[in-house]
């Protein structure tokens, strides 16, 4: 297993928001990268068609150019064709089967959304683990409940790998996440509108 240290700013490129808001994936994540993100997680939860997979090597290409780490989400065929980390939720592959499609080097993030999912998660070979939703979030069409700030505190203690917060995070609370115990904060909605500002701010904030 890769060991790892993670990036306290953590943006997730979901490309179906950034649509909504106008962007395009490739786009969005050169304004993302150049406003000082050191890793990005590539979510796309549709058919993986030509032209998304089109999308996604030009995301991993800008990730080269800023040396920055890619996150493919759910694909760890497409993970292991791009060099790419992986990030799996409870429904996916888990991380011990996927290891047979990755091998031994990738980066692979695994979802959890309680305790016993969190205890679960030290029989996996996964890098980091991710628990949420930790406020009420927009970007998932049925959330898990939601953990808060004294559930954060209280599961942090479960586990001793990187801790990737996610659910709700803005650049309002972002702060208070990591003082809860959290390694690092995933960001999906409060990227949009203005990219550039926002990212900054998110890595200023978190430095």
């Amino acid at each position: 297993m890769a060991s790892m240290q993670i990036s306290r700013f953590y943006p997730i490129l979901d490309r179906e928001i950034a649509a909504r808001q106008g962007w395009r994936a490739a786009d969005a994540a050169e304004r993302i990268l150049g406003s000082g993100a050191r890793i990005l997680q590539f979510r796309h939860k549709g058919a993986f068609t030509r032209d998304v997979f089109a999308e996604l090597e030009c995301v991993a290409k800008l990730c080269a150019r800023y040396g920055a780490r890619l996150v493919v989400n759910d694909r760890a065929d497409l993970a292991r064709l791009l060099g790419a980390g992986l990030h799996l939720g409870q429904e996916d592959l888990t991380p011990t089967q996927a290891r047979i499609v990755t091998g031994p080097e990738t980066w692979i993030g695994y979802s959890t959304h309680n305790a016993d999912q969190l205890r679960s998660a030290a029989k996996e070979p996964a890098d980091y683990l991710a628990i949420g939703p930790i406020f009420t979030t927009s970007s998932k069409e049925n959330p898990d409940p939601v953990v808060g700030l004294d559930g954060l505190r209280q599961l942090r203690g479960l586990t001793d790998r990187p801790l990737v917060a996610i659910g709700g995070i803005t650049r309002a609370n972002a702060r208070s996440v990591i003082d809860a115990g959290a390694d690092s904060v995933a960001v999906i909605g409060d990227l949009f509108p203005e990219i550039e500002k926002r990212v900054a701010e998110f890595v200023s904030l978190l430095n």
